[in-house]
């Protein structure tokens, strides 16, 4: 029993495997995100800094160490990620929420510990956290919350404590972020909150559909601009989808002709 125990937590205490990806060779930059003329703006100053460090050092302005990006699912978060990343030539590394997860106390922290350890290494960089509700969930006060309290101090004291890097730009995803601890939101962690939601003007999703309809054999008369007005609305993911059921339907009734 003592050896099957010692397994297990050993077996818990590895590390999830979190490679860091280089901007190098083939890479995602913002002509690659669509339908979000107005958000790729509104980053483009976390590039900006991540070229410009020594200047921004030598005039003593203090870089954005966290942007939050919210909304709801679908609406290109991760890519976006990726693409101030691949524009800034820096690496990226990402991981998500529910990876720091576990029962037994501890872990998690030492998982953030380890990854912003990684993030040093490959440092200047942007550090990804997908779905970051899940783990800095507002600490509760019984001690079922012992863990996750722990995991969430540690996220923290590595945003915002001493000896914090200002070379690595934090970038977490949520769509909930009311369940995010009051702390994390507050400016030096941060300093950011940048919504992200469906294409706002029949542009930009004129732009999505141009996309997902060049990968598909069309009518000449099935046009983006006449999609994108039928699709008011939607997230590029949920134009995606129904694109998808289009020619899946078009396929099975011609199966029954």
């Amino acid at each position: 029993m003592v050896v099957i125990c010692a397994v297990i937590l050993r077996t818990v205490m590895q590390n999830h495997t979190i490679k860091a990806l280089r901007a190098n060779g083939t890479k995602v930059t913002f002509a690659d995100v669509r339908g979000m003329s107005e958000t790729k703006e509104e980053v483009r100053f976390a590039v900006e800094q991540l070229k410009h460090r020594d200047t921004l050092r030598s005039i003593g302005a203090r870089p954005v160490k966290g942007i939050l990006f919210e909304g709801p699912p679908g609406t290109g978060k991760t890519l976006l990620a990726k693409a101030i990343a691949g524009e800034a030539g820096v690496p990226l590394i990402s991981a998500s929420g529910a990876d720091f997860i576990e029962m037994f106390v501890g872990v998690g922290a030492a998982r953030i510990r380890k990854l912003w350890q990684q993030a040093e290494d490959s440092a200047p960089c942007v550090l990804f956290i997908d779905e970051i509700d899940a783990v800095g969930r507002t600490r509760g006060s019984n001690a079922q919350n012992i863990e996750s309290n722990q995991t969430v101090n540690a996220l923290l004291q590595r945003m915002d404590g001493l000896g914090t890097r200002s070379d690595i730009l934090v970038i977490g995803a949520t769509n909930r972020k009311e369940d995010l601890d009051s702390a994390l939101l507050r400016p030096g962690r941060f300093d950011r909150t940048i919504y992200v939601g469906p294409p706002r003007t029949l542009e930009d999703r004129k732009d999505i559909c141009e996309l997902y309809l060049s990968r598909l054999s069309v009518d000449e008369d099935v046009t983006a601009e006449k999609v994108a007005k039928l699709t008011a609305g939607m997230t590029g993911a949920d134009i995606e989808q129904c694109l998808n059921d289009a020619v899946l339907l078009v396929a099975r009734r011609a199966r029954e002709l």
